[in-house]
């Protein structure tokens, strides 16, 4: 499924529709250039399963936990920019949590497909303006949602996502 987001705000609205499907147990990865707005769709999640935060980017930290505020389940943010591959991804030891929260791993593309058979894949793309200048000349970004394993049912996230 692919999506246009115009700005921002739209992206942080994305992760909020996005969060109402997601559940305990999930994976989602996300991949795309830096500043594609990966964090931004994190904020979004975050923000849809009222998780204390605020959410910034783990780059530093690697993993960040944000309990719920609403007896949801809690988001486990990763940031596997720094990771040299799969050895280092389980030296955090996701599996530990990955069955009781939501697990978001930006630049998870090529690195953490193995924590889960079954998973979201997100990548975002950034235009470069022209025709694909959104509102005030912002850059469109363009939202690929690849949803892996029978967890998913295609139609209805198509559904839930669009706005």
């Amino acid at each position: 499924m692919d999506l246009d987001v115009p700005d921002a705000e739209s992206m942080t609205a994305l992760g909020e529709r996005l969060a109402a499907v997601l559940r305990a147990g999930d994976l989602v990865l996300l991949g795309g250039d830096l500043g594609a707005g990966k964090t931004t769709l994190a904020q979004g999640v975050g923000a849809g399963l009222g998780v204390r935060g605020p959410v910034t980017s783990p780059t530093f930290v690697i993993a960040r936990v944000h309990p719920s505020l609403v007896d949801g389940p809690p988001l486990v943010h990763v940031d596997a920019y720094r990771l040299g591959g799969w050895d280092e991804l389980e030296d955090i030891d996701l599996e530990a949590t990955l069955d009781e929260a939501v697990t978001l791993v930006e630049w998870g593309e090529g690195v953490a497909e193995g924590l889960a058979g079954e998973r979201l894949e997100i990548h975002i793309d950034r235009s470069h303006g022209g025709d694909d200048a959104g509102p005030e000349g912002a850059e469109v970004r363009h939202v690929h949602v690849r949803a892996v394993g029978p967890r998913w049912d295609e139609a209805a996230l198509a559904v839930a996502v669009r706005p």
